[in-house]
């Protein structure tokens, strides 16, 4: 029945090409987010104490986190794996995460090492938070 609803959406090949970008931003917004607050602090950088800025990436790590934990495919996976069946294009088996790590950098890893790499990940910028924390406009 769920598979049904991909094939009524128009070019369903476009749209899953589009969710991989917007995946693929996300993952890039995680990384470089947590890079940037870090070299930031340092550098006296005030935007990366943004409370706004900071609540964002927290809330989507530990997203990911808790899917991870849960076993359960990012939302994003699905909905671009169902638009490709629909539009008759290949389907990778694995996670985003796991799909593209193991195509550019070879990586041939169990799931496990991915809930570890993001509650690690998760856990990092949850420490960043306690030792650069954001400023809070909603603390006068």
């Amino acid at each position: 029945m769920a598979e049904d609803i991909y094939h009524s959406i128009p070019h369903p090949g476009l749209w899953a090409d589009l969710i991989l970008i917007v995946h693929a931003l996300i993952v890039c917004f995680v990384i470089s987010a947590q890079a940037m607050i870090l070299v930031g602090g340092r550098k006296g950088w005030s935007w990366v104490r943004n409370a706004w800025f900071r609540l964002a990436h927290l809330v989507t790590i530990v997203i990911v986190m808790l899917q991870a934990w849960l076993g359960r495919l990012c939302p994003l996976t699905t909905w671009e794996h169902g638009l490709r069946r629909a539009a008759g294009q290949p389907v990778y088996e694995h996670t985003f995460i796991e799909y593209w790590v193991a195509r550019y950098l070879y990586l041939d890893l169990p799931w496990w090492i991915f809930v570890a790499g993001y509650t690690l990940f998760a856990a990092l910028v949850v420490w960043t938070w306690w030792r650069l924390p954001p400023r809070c406009p909603w603390k006068a």
